[in-house]
């Protein structure tokens, strides 16, 4: 196993109308004037945003909000939301909503901490020191955005998606009201559950070394949200699957799934970046997409994890050689994400590539990865073209 650092400063309130204590909250964390952030109004439902209202009003905190963040957040509302907040002297922003929301979120809290342009932190040119601080309203189980320390922000001029890593952006606290996922779409949920089974694998399917405990905790969450994703399903409504699935979510991408390892593998969600920055996916559904034919690509090459994984994780039953094994895991879990109403092809999306447009993306994801990316084996240009051509 690897020596590892694992830190998790952000305060968890899980359970029933526990969004109900975010003035008491924002007032711990010494917030004077909030920014409420999210993304369509209608989506969050407007009792919801009141109920919010009213709970810094109690507190005495006064708030602006700003809404309209969509998947694959865009940069252009991020600067916008910059510039309300140093207009109006905000110094604590509440997230309310999934992923994208959260991720814009921490992009104009680190954003109005520096004097340049916030894209600078994503490309790389400035290391963000400070941020103003963030809670989230969790309404979307799937990204782990909510006690991670990483945002992914998407330029809508150039369609480049990139990715900040930073411990400054954890949140400093996160409400969870499983409740208020009840009423997230079907296939909003499944590609939820894709990505929070998706973080934990990216970790596990790696090349180094790794530590038993760490690997018992993600195959029991890659179980766990294959199963109450189909209870979903069937009970959009059931409470236990959604408490699950969100906790879940939570602890993949929080750096738990990952002690001890060598920080993971991570091909599949670049590779997943590039296709959502270039066509708009869903993330989850380009991770499915992709995935089934980056782990055909590379599992020779770490074939005793592949063989791990599908019998822990995916239920294989261990007959036949380890090869075998390993790719009965692999179609496993690509008969999970159809079960789900996933892609598990790009043509799958709907979209129909030319070979001039695989070799663009190649071509954009190497270069923005620094030219080589993976665990299991390092990926370069041509690797990420065959990948892609194979999940057409």
């Amino acid at each position: 196993m690897f020596d590892f650092t694992y830190c998790t400063p952000t305060k968890v309130v899980f359970g029933k109308n526990s969004e109900g204590r975010l003035g008491e909250l924002a007032k711990e964390f010494g917030a004077k004037k909030v920014l409420i952030h999210y993304g369509g109004g209608k989506a969050l439902g407007g009792e919801l945003l009141s109920r919010l209202r009213w709970s810094l009003d109690e507190a005495e905190i006064s708030y602006v909000e700003l809404g309209g963040v969509k998947p694959n957040p865009r940069l252009s509302l991020v600067r916008e939301g910059i510039a309300l907040c140093r207009k109006e002297g905000v110094d604590f922003i509440v997230a309310v909503g999934g992923g994208s929301v959260i991720d814009s979120a921490k992009a104009i809290g680190m954003g109005l901490k520096i004097d340049g342009d916030p894209w600078d932190i994503y490309c790389g040119k400035i290391k963000p020191q400070k941020t103003v601080p963030v809670g989230v309203i969790l309404t979307l189980a799937a990204s782990g955005s909510e006690m991670s320390n990483s945002s992914v922000i998407t330029d809508d001029e150039t369609q480049v998606k990139r990715g900040c890593n930073v411990e400054i952006c954890r949140p400093v606290f996160a409400i969870m009201n499983p409740v208020l996922t009840c009423t997230v779409p079907p296939y909003a949920t499944a590609c939820g559950c894709a990505d929070i089974a998706m973080h934990t694998m990216e970790r596990y399917l790696s090349g180094g070394e790794t530590l038993r405990v760490t690997d018992a905790i993600g195959e029991d969450i890659v179980r766990t949200v294959i199963a109450c994703s189909k209870r979903l399903l069937k009970n959009p409504e059931d409470y236990e699957a959604r408490a699950n699935v969100m906790w879940a979510g939570s602890l993949s991408h929080n750096g738990l799934t990952g002690c001890g390892g060598d920080g993971g593998d991570w091909s599949t969600h670049t590779l997943g970046h590039e296709l959502s920055a270039l066509y708009d996916v869903a993330h989850g559904a380009a991770l499915t997409a992709l995935w089934g034919s980056w782990a055909r690509y590379v599992y020779k090459d770490v074939l005793g994890r592949f063989y791990t994984f599908a019998i822990q994780a995916m239920g294989v039953r261990p007959s036949g050689t380890r090869e075998e094994i390993a790719l009965k895991g692999i179609e496993a879990a690509e008969e999970w994400f159809r079960a789900i109403g996933l892609p598990t092809s790009i043509g799958e999306l709907g979209i129909t590539l030319t070979d001039e447009q695989v070799k663009e993306m190649a071509r954009r994801c190497a270069e923005h990865c620094g030219g080589v990316k993976g665990s299991c084996r390092r990926l370069k240009e041509r690797d990420m073209y065959e990948i892609y051509k194979a999940a057409l």
